[in-house]
């Protein structure tokens, strides 16, 4: 399979995992896939598969520099490793904040867009997350 189509596949199946988040937080399928972080370590499984035979050891050394770095991700494989790697973690993040939120028992209104932003832009969701809750829950601890 060609680089091109797993990325579409693979970020249509994130999606689905974020779709679960949103919509059916509270699911049996959301708690087996998405909370338990399953749905997560198999996109990590899926980054190993596709980093481990287009990524060298030597190629360590590139991350010393900005441009070692944009070379490595002109190979479409590398970079979809990459995506894979953001698509992982972002997932695994976004669970976190439904696990964290639906503890504290923090309003959804809160806590979907937190989400949203997780999925955009990574840090970003976490961080104001973090941030509503400490002044909507000041007792609690993220």
């Amino acid at each position: 399979m060609d680089p091109h189509r797993l990325f579409t596949i693979l970020n249509s199946a994130s999606l689905a995992g974020w779709v679960l988040l949103w919509l059916a937080p509270r699911a049996r399928v959301t708690q087996r896939l998405v909370y338990s972080g399953l749905f997560s370590l198999l996109l990590a499984a899926i980054y190993l598969a596709i980093l481990v035979p287009h990524f060298a050891f030597e190629d360590l050394r590139a991350f010393n520099s900005l441009e070692g770095v944009m070379r490595l991700f002109q190979d479409p494989w590398v970079m979809l490793a990459g995506w894979v790697h953001y698509l992982a973690f972002d997932l695994w993040i976004g669970a976190w904040i439904g696990r964290d939120a639906a503890a504290r028992d923090c309003p959804r209104l809160l806590v979907v867009p937190c989400q949203v932003l997780t999925l955009l832009l990574g840090p970003v969701g976490l961080l104001v997350y973090v941030a509503l809750v400490r002044r909507a829950l000041p007792s609690g601890r993220p």
